[in-house]
Formats: C-alpha cells, sequence, structure tokens
C-alpha cells in the first residue's frame, strides 16, 4: 500500500512539475510576443484560454508516466538514468542527448503524419489544429488521446538509453522551447539561420507555420531529416501577421 501511495505521489508531483513548466514556458513566450509583436494574439483570448485548459490536461497526462518512471530510477534503480559523469566518456553527455531528440523526433513523425489520417484527425489531432493561429500558449493543447502518444516516449527512452540525469534536464529544456517557440506566431531566430544551411535541417517556427496552414507536410519536431526523405517537407512558412 505504501509503494502504490509512493508511485501515486510521485505521479502527481511530476504532473505539477510539467504543468508549471508549461506556464512558465508558454508565459514567458506569449511576454516576449506582446513585446516584440504587440497585438499579434489580438482578438484570440477565447482561444488561448481553451489552449491553456488542454495544455493542463496534457501536463497531468504527461506526469503520471513520468511520475512513475522517476520512482522506479530512485527507489529501484530500474532505469538507465545515471549521476556519476565518470560513469561514461564525456563524449556521451552530447551523443546521449542527439540520440534522445533523433529518437524523440522519430516518434513524432510518424505518430503526427499517423494522426493526420482522416478518422483519427477528428478524434484526437483536431484539438491541437483548432488554434488558428497558434499562439505560445498551443504547444501542449493535444486531446488526451494525442497527449498519451507523446507522453510515453522519454519515459521509454530512459530504460533503453544511458543519459546523465543533467543532459535529461537538457533534452526536456530543448523540446519544451522548441515545442513553445515553434507555435507562436513569428520566428525568434535569426534570418541567416533560418533561411540558411542549418535552417535547412533545423525545424523552426517558420518551417512549422507551414503545417498549421497546409496540414499535410512538415510533420518533424527538431529536425527536417524525415520530412525531406519523405517527401513531406514543403519548405518554410508565412505568418499573416509578424516577422518571418
Amino acid at each position: 500500500m505504501a509503494m502504490v501511495a509512493a508511485i501515486l505521489l510521485s505521479a502527481l508531483a511530476m504532473s505539477a512539475i510539467v504543468a508549471v513548466r508549461y506556464l512558465l514556458a508558454s508565459g514567458g513566450f506569449a511576454l516576449a510576443t506582446r513585446i516584440r509583436q504587440p497585438g499579434l494574439y489580438r482578438g484570440l483570448e477565447g482561444q488561448m484560454g481553451r489552449e491553456v485548459g488542454w495544455s493542463l490536461l496534457s501536463a497531468f497526462i504527461y506526469g503520471v508516466p513520468a511520475g512513475i518512471v522517476a520512482w522506479g530510477w530512485q527507489a529501484r534503480g530500474w532505469t538507465r538514468i545515471y549521476t556519476d559523469v565518470a560513469a561514461y566518456p564525456l563524449w556521451w553527455l552530447p551523443v546521449s542527448v542527439l540520440l534522445y531528440l533523433a529518437a524523440h523526433d522519430t516518434w513524432f513523425y510518424w505518430t503526427h503524419r499517423w494522426m493526420h489520417r482522416p478518422r483519427l484527425f477528428r478524434i484526437a489531432h483536431a484539438v491541437h489544429h483548432a488554434s488558428r493561429p497558434p499562439t505560445a500558449w498551443a504547444a501542449m493543447s493535444f486531446h488526451p488521446w494525442e497527449a498519451l502518444t507523446g507522453a510515453v516516449v522519454i519515459p521509454a527512452l530512459v530504460f533503453l538509453i544511458p543519459i546523465h540525469v543533467g543532459a535529461l534536464a537538457a533534452v526536456l529544456t530543448i523540446m519544451t522551447v522548441m515545442g513553445v517557440s515553434n507555435h507562436m506566431g513569428w520566428e525568434m531566430f535569426p534570418r541567416w539561420m533560418v533561411r540558411g544551411p542549418l535552417g535547412g535541417w533545423l525545424i523552426t517556427a517558420t518551417h512549422h507555420q507551414r503545417h498549421h496552414d497546409q496540414y499535410r507536410c512538415n510533420y518533424g519536431l527538431y529536425f527536417r531529416v524525415w520530412d525531406r526523405l519523405c517527401g513531406t517537407d514543403r519548405g518554410l512558412g508565412d505568418f499573416s501577421k509578424g516577422r518571418a
């Protein structure tokens, strides 16, 4: 009984952490939007309220498997998360981050593309695309079924790929920043990067904007690799307001 209570407490605590992380990240980028692109979200107050509601529900869903894994790591040593930097060569730190991002990007591309099939789109993914245009609050605005597909990725990877706790924090930070910034309706990265060779492989708001405009393209999360390999990359989008 004590073990069940400990697992439930861990899941609730992690859900709260995910919710606070979402509110801080999305709130920070929404504030940046208000400063850099005044009026961009004018008239979208009702939409943003719905985005926050769906996102907080998603935060709870994301927190449950994360909390179970966190308990298993601390109480049972189930995962391959490690705290001693010397346990693996130093070069493994950046490599593990890249492996996690690549694996997450692969999972996201294929599940995202799958959810654009008409029936699945109506059941789950339509909630996310109800944000027209998306705002900084839309990063986790998912139907529960879609949230479930995203909630299991990182918790599953920690059983497969060794990662330092600091490197895992870096992965989660990148995931949060990219998820929010790709939806905020304007491009925060410099034009030379977005329109240059680096931008040809990395996804930013300008690339993801085209997905929200045209739906059946640009499915990736971090990298344009799968979109390019599968012929679903339609290049960079445009913003009706703000800057591209």
